[in-house]
């Protein structure tokens, strides 16, 4: 996607320069913008940190802790391992900020159990699929980290061309507090989907009775639960109540986070070098990956730009007079589309 993106851009930059319509040096300024962007930029410190916590937690088994205290309250319930599922998710994704290791470990771990104990497959691989994906709304959500600078500077110019010479800014902790609400939002209608399709539909997800749940009294399950809950959502309060309650940056959260991550992966007992490298050598990939990201975008953006791209949008908009929730609906509209081809990354 990014050298897709770097590519078209100087493609159509070639044709305007072959028409003589685009500036040949304006090219040579587009490696300052980026490194001015994105390689200066403090906040994006945060994304490294944050891909960081996550490769550890995956290593850590925190995931299988939770998917089996979840199995053992939710199994006796129809639809109690989908639950389980999304439930999880949300807990991985709040942990971890990432979207890729939820959707992995998800997989590997609960989709053989699901299918072993009767669950419909498309229903299986729907529920893992759904829950992996709020690792890109709720918060720490690497996306919102990387929107931040973009909607603070559109925000920024939106008030000056407005008269507002003094603007508010739209930070990153802006974007994690209005993310969190529609985040849990979303995990209550997966859970309350699956609870109908358990109810209109029970062979597709039936209950679950394991040994190990009838074998445990109250006080045991209620142990098992409490000390696989406890870890990932005191790693959750330490890194979004700092961020929320303003007495944390982004970055510094993260580097709380990446800290309790490696604690937590001690008191798993799972901190071994292997482990370690593992978690390192796939942080400086997928960070590699989202830095040529903004290589390929700004690329495309300045281009587009200079092209008079952004000012035709302006004036198309303008003239059809829309009221703001009209705008609003197209413009969800535009990224629920694109949403299908372009996958976030």
């Amino acid at each position: 996607m990014a050298f897709t993106l770097a590519g078209i851009g100087l493609i159509f930059a070639g044709i305007g320069i072959a028409i003589d319509i685009f500036d040949p040096s304006y090219l040579l300024a587009i490696p300052q913008r980026i490194y001015g962007r994105s390689m200066t930029n403090y906040v994006l410190i945060a994304v490294p940190l944050f891909v960081f916590m996550g490769a550890m937690l995956q290593q850590s088994k925190v995931a299988e802790d939770l998917l089996e205290s979840m199995g053992l309250l939710f199994g006796k319930l129809r639809g109690g391992l989908g639950i389980s599922v999304s439930i999880v998710g949300a807990l991985m994704a709040a942990s971890t900020g990432i979207v890729g290791a939820t959707v992995v470990t998800m997989g590997l771990l609960s989709l053989p159990t699901m299918l072993k104990r009767g669950y419909d497959p498309s229903l299986a691989c729907g529920s893992i699929a759904a829950a992996g994906t709020l690792g890109q709304i709720i918060p720490p959500s690497i996306v919102l980290v990387l929107l931040g600078d973009v909607l603070s500077s559109a925000y920024q110019k939106a008030q000056l061309e407005q008269g507002n010479f003094s603007p508010d800014t739209v930070s990153v902790s802006d974007l994690f507090a209005g993310a969190l609400i529609p985040g849990l939002v979303l995990v209550s209608m997966y859970i309350v989907y699956q609870a109908i399709v358990a109810w209109l539909k029970p062979e597709t997800s039936p209950s679950i009775i394991t040994d190990e749940t009838s074998s445990l009294n109250k006080g045991e399950l209620r142990s098992k639960i409490l000390n696989s809950l406890i870890p990932p959502v005191f790693l959750i309060i330490a890194v979004l109540g700092s961020i929320l309650g303003g007495v944390a940056t982004p970055t510094e959260a993260a580097a709380v986070g990446a800290f309790g991550a490696v604690v937590l992966s001690w008191a798993y007992k799972t901190l071994k070098w292997k482990n370690f490298k593992a978690s390192v050598f796939l942080t400086a990939k997928t960070t590699a990956m989202i830095m040529w990201l903004f290589v390929g975008s700004w690329t495309f953006a300045s281009v587009f730009s200079y092209l008079g791209g952004h000012e035709v949008f302006e004036h198309f908009f303008k003239s059809m007079d829309l009221q703001p929730w009209q705008f609003l609906v197209i413009t969800q509209i535009i990224i629920f589309i694109l949403g299908w081809p372009l996958e976030w990354t």
